[in-house]
C-alpha cells in the first residue's frame, strides 16, 4: 500500500507538471533496469538525440529500475497518459494482443542472426506492433534482450531437472504453458520479487539473460547457469498513441529517428556487457554455466508450437514468414 501511495503521489505531481522545467513538454520514460544497463544506455542515447533536435519544446526523463512501479504498473500508466513510454516485456504485451505469442514461443529462433533479421523486418513487424492501438498505445521499437535460460539453485543438465521446481517466469501465459511442458512450475513474479523470492526459498530458480545475473545480483543466490536457450525474446518499447498521434508529422520524424538510434545503440551495448556480466558472474559470485544438449529441451516444448497456432490462427502466417526467413538466413540471405 505505502508503494502504491507513493507512486500515485508521483503520478500525480507528473499530472500536475510541478517536476519538470518551465514551458516544456515532459517525456516520462520507465523501465526496469539498472542505470549501467543496455537498455538505459540507449534510452540516454534517444535523450540527448531529441533534446537535441526538439530541446526548446521537449524535456526527455528516464526513469529507471521500476522507480515507477513494475512493468504490468507502467505499462497501464502508459495506456493512460500518465507516463508516455515504457520499456515492456513482450509477456506482458501478449495479454493485451495474443498476436505477441508469436514471439514468446520456445526456440522459434534458431540462431541470433534469425532473431534480429525477423525483429528488423517492418513489413512483417509493423503489424505486431500496432496491433494494441485499441489498447491505448503502440510499439515503436525493439530492444536485444538476448537468450533465456535457466538459473537455478542446483544444476538443470537435462530438463528432468525442471521438475517439482518452482520457476520464476515473466506474466504471459505462454511463459507458464512453456514451463508446464519442461515439467516445472511456474511462478509469475515482477523482476524486481525474484531476488528476494529466490533468497527465502519461495521459488527455486528464474529464467532470463546472463544480465540478470549480475544487474539484479540473482547469482548471489542462483549459482547455476544453464544455457539451455529456450527464448530469444525482445523488449519493446511502447508509446502512449495519444501522445504519439499529437506530435506533428515533422516531429514523428525525428522521434522515429530517436527510435532507432535507441534500438542500435542498446543492441550494439549488449554484447559487450554480456561478455562483461558473465565474467563476473564466474569471477565474483562463483556462478557455474553449464552447457547442456539443448535438444533434449526442445522435445519438450516444441509441441507448444502446434498448440498455440491452433488456438491462435492469425499466427500462422506470421509463423511461417519467420520460418521462411530463418532458411533465408541459414543460406547467406539478408532477410
Amino acid at each position: 500500500m505505502k508503494k502504491f501511495l507513493n507512486l500515485l503521489l508521483i503520478v500525480g505531481c507528473f499530472v500536475l507538471g510541478a517536476c519538470g522545467k518551465e514551458n516544456k513538454r515532459i517525456i516520462r520514460i520507465a523501465h526496469n533496469q539498472i542505470q549501467t544497463h543496455p537498455t538505459n544506455i540507449g534510452l540516454l542515447a534517444f535523450e540527448e538525440f531529441i533534446e537535441s533536435k526538439l530541446g526548446d519544446k521537449y524535456d526527455v526523463q528516464i526513469f529507471p529500475n521500476e522507480l515507477l512501479g513494475s512493468q504490468v504498473n507502467t505499462v497501464e500508466l502508459t495506456q493512460t497518459g500518465a507516463i508516455d513510454f515504457v520499456v515492456a516485456s513482450n509477456a506482458i504485451l501478449e495479454s493485451f494482443d495474443n498476436i505477441y505469442q508469436i514471439f514468446n514461443l520456445p526456440y522459434l529462433f534458431n540462431s541470433t542472426e534469425h532473431y534480429h533479421a525477423v525483429m528488423d523486418n517492418a513489413e512483417l513487424i509493423t503489424p505486431i506492433f500496432t496491433a494494441t492501438e485499441k489498447s491505448g498505445f503502440e510499439a515503436v521499437t525493439w530492444l536485444d534482450a538476448g537468450q533465456r535460460s535457466f538459473y537455478t539453485k542446483k544444476p538443470i543438465n537435462t530438463p528432468n531437472d525442471l521438475k517439482g521446481l518452482k520457476i520464476r517466469v515473466q506474466q504471459g501465459a505462454t511463459n507458464i504453458r512453456m514451463m508446464e511442458l519442461f515439467g516445472g512450475s511456474a511462478t509469475p513474479m515482477g523482476l524486481a520479487e525474484v531476488y528476494t523470492a529466490l533468497q527465502q526459498g519461495v521459488i527455486d530458480g528464474a529464467e532470463n539473460n546472463e544480465l540478470s545475473l549480475t544487474s539484479t545480483k540473482h547469482g548471489e543466490v542462483a549459482k547455476f547457469y544453464s544455457y539451455d536457450m529456450h527464448q530469444m525474446v525482445p523488449d519493446i518499447l511502447i508509446g502512449n498513441l495519444k501522445f504519439l498521434n499529437g506530435l506533428s508529422q515533422e516531429e514523428r520524424e525525428i522521434f522515429n529517428e530517436g527510435f532507432k538510434l535507441l534500438s542500435r545503440v542498446q543492441r550494439d551495448a549488449w554484447e559487450d556487457s554480456v561478455i562483461q556480466a558473465k565474467q563476473q558472474a564466474q569471477n565474483d559470485m562463483n556462478v557455474q554455466f553449464i552447457y547442456p544438449d539443448v535438444e533434449l529441451f526442445k522435445e519438450k516444448v516444441l509441441p507448444l508450437h502446434a498448440e498455440v497456432l491452433e488456438s491462435n490462427p492469425k499466427l500462422k502466417p506470421i509463423y511461417d514468414r519467420v520460418q521462411e526467413i530463418g532458411r533465408e538466413v541459414k543460406k547467406g540471405g539478408n532477410n
